[in-house]
């Protein structure tokens, strides 16, 4: 009778109900001493439905991806900025503080109104260089023959130098703009000029023929220049006073320093000793084309966070190749008479170039450095000046070059990484 009992129910039969029924008749029915219960099917989220979990795992997964959007664009999405502007920003301040301000190098405003004609291709695609290999802010110009500017035009052009981002350094074919006059931090200068009757001829002659960049770029940039002007000898052009070769055309380099006054147009002692004033109080450093390298030696040690090694990067043979290109092509020598004409009209200009190079010279003997001029050439000794004109001088055509220089500036970069990759090459061989 035992075994019976043990093996089924009432009358000797086998218990033939589920498992969790016969379990639920054993405890008297549901109940919560021993009722039966509904297992859920994710036992680790017993208070969730399906369509709950899947909310949850579709928000976790727009969380990932905002994530990832966030670390590749460096930054949060504009949702996110707007959302965090609508919550506010106090509870993060107030545990953080404010974000710690970038440290600026000094000085972090560079200008570098060039002069043209005298090595300013050579140092702007050097400048591109270094901006991409620092990381300060290159900052060009698409206006190149406006270098004398009215009121308005400043303060424009300062208000738009003054929010670029810093460090950033300017250059453009421009006078000397005074920024403390419109309210502006004034910015560190630098420049270079060469000897004037040089810078001349070298103007003169690429207005009419160019470079070695290619056959036909003179007639690209000069195509109204008549056949006879363009082939017009040059001491015909001198020695018959030509307006190319007389003043107020040949009064050029000093207005780069005596700034925007009507004055800094007019030949004479007003506008030389402004701009030697200008040079002593609002220039870093004003160098000599014909002493490049120690120029650009100087520039990096008063200005290691823009100018770090390009002595060595001006050196690469590659960038040397690509820059023998700016050469002025079919150059020639005035007559000693023209030469000498052009020094009694270039007096004032003569000037202010050998007082730069004295600044220029005491600089590198304080720092140690000695010139690898072979021999000064002598001063010009000027003839008694006749009366200067003051009328409006016209603007030399300069060249729209910032295309070009971003051609060769690609080819530069692509060369000296072929260059860096062969070493390395050679290296581990």
């Amino acid at each position: 009778m035992k075994k019976q009992q043990q093996h089924g129910g009432a009358g000797g039969c086998p218990d033939t109900r589920p498992p969790a029924a016969a379990a639920a008749a054993a405890g008297g029915g549901p109940g919560p001493g021993g009722g039966w219960r509904r297992r859920r099917p994710l036992s680790l989220l017993p208070f969730l439905s399906l369509r709950d979990y899947g909310f949850c795992m579709a928000a976790l997964l727009l969380f990932c991806l905002g994530s990832l959007f966030y670390q590749l664009n460096g930054g949060p999405p504009h949702f996110l900025l707007d959302l965090r502007h609508y919550l506010g920003n106090s509870t993060y301040l107030d545990d953080h503080g404010p974000p710690p301000q970038k440290v600026l190098p000094f000085p972090s405003q560079v200008v570098y109104n060039r002069v043209g004609k005298c090595g300013s291709r050579t140092v702007v695609l050097l400048l591109r260089i270094l901006s991409e290999k620092h990381g300060f802010n290159l900052v060009t110009s698409d206006i190149h023959n406006k270098t004398r500017l009215t009121k308005n035009e400043q303060m424009e052009l300062i208000k738009n130098i003054s929010t670029a981002e810093q460090p950033y350094l300017f250059t453009r074919h421009v006078h000397f703009l005074n920024f403390s006059r419109f309210g502006g931090d004034q910015p560190v200068y630098i420049n270079i000029i060469r000897d004037p009757v040089n810078r001349f001829l070298s103007n003169y002659f690429f207005r009419r023929f160019g470079d070695w960049r290619g056959e036909q770029n003179h007639m690209i940039r000069t195509p109204s220049m008549r056949q006879e002007e363009r082939y017009l000898d040059i001491n015909v052009c001198i020695l018959e006073n030509y307006p190319e070769c007389s003043n107020p055309r040949l009064f050029y380099i000093i207005p780069y320093f005596c700034g925007q006054h009507p004055r800094c147009r007019e030949p004479g002692e007003w506008a030389l000793e402004r701009a030697k004033l200008n040079v002593n109080e609002n220039f870093l450093l004003v160098g000599i084309l014909e002493e490049l390298e120690d120029v650009l030696l100087l520039l990096e040690r008063f200005l290691p966070h823009y100018f770090k090694d390009v002595l060595s990067i001006y050196k690469n043979p590659e960038h040397r190749k690509l820059g023998n290109l700016t050469v002025t092509v079919k150059k020639t020598v005035p007559s000693p008479e023209a030469i000498q004409i052009l020094y009694q009209r270039m007096r004032y200009e003569y000037e202010f170039y050998y007082y730069v190079k004295e600044q220029f010279h005491l600089l590198k003997r304080k720092f140690g450095l000695k010139s690898h001029i072979r021999k000064p050439r002598p001063r010009p000794e000027f003839f008694i000046p006749s009366p200067l004109e003051t009328e409006e001088p016209i603007d030399d055509e300069e060249e729209d070059d910032e295309k070009w220089l971003e051609d060769i500036y690609k080819r530069n970069k692509s060369s000296l990484h072929n260059t860096a990759a062969l070493t390395t090459e050679m290296r581990r061989q």
